[in-house]
């Protein structure tokens, strides 16, 4: 259910989080946020009209979250993040500017992880991002063939290293005049 037990370092939450635009983004939704590592600093950075969608499997962090969290921005579901799209149309948007995941894709079956990036590269805006911190690169073989442009790094001062991913969804066409 969670990717490390020894929560997400303030140098990894930081640099993960200094890749968002965060003067244009209307939704920013994060998978699997746990105890709310990262849940407290996208708030602490989140436009006052924003919106977080957090959207966990684990029930008793939904209920931790809700207790914890006393913000009306903050949007807390019960769910897979293979749902994500219904999840973000209940919350009365269309599409996401920016999905954050600390979620093991590592230990999913294939199949799963597939489908929860196929979902979220569709409830991307054109030109968003999926923002992917993990312990390994396995997940890269899952980006790559959905997403055009994937940039990478490594975090060392996060116990363990940790893998850093963005990939863009492509920009929308311009329409013909």
């Amino acid at each position: 259910m969670i990717g490390s037990i020894i929560p997400s370092s303030a140098t990894l939450v930081d640099r993960m989080l200094d890749q968002v635009d965060w003067h244009n983004t209307r939704l920013f939704v994060e998978y699997g946020p746990g105890v709310g590592t990262f849940t407290q600093a996208i708030l602490d950075r989140l436009h006052p009209d924003a919106t977080l969608l957090a959207i966990d499997l684990n029930l008793d962090f939904v209920a931790y979250l809700e207790a914890q969290f006393d913000d009306p921005r903050l949007k807390v579901v019960h769910g897979s993040a293979a749902d994500v799209r219904r999840f973000i149309r209940q919350a009365g948007h269309v599409q996401a500017d920016y999905i954050l995941s600390g979620i093991p894709f590592s230990t999913l079956p294939d199949t799963v992880g597939a489908s929860i990036c196929a979902e979220t590269r569709t409830a991307l805006r054109p030109g968003g991002a999926f923002l992917v911190y993990q312990y390994s690169r396995y997940v890269r073989r899952l980006l790559d063939p959905l997403f055009a442009h994937v940039r990478e790094g490594r975090e060392w001062r996060n116990i363990p290293p940790c893998w850093m991913f963005c990939a863009m969804r492509e920009e929308a066409l311009a329409q013909a005049a």
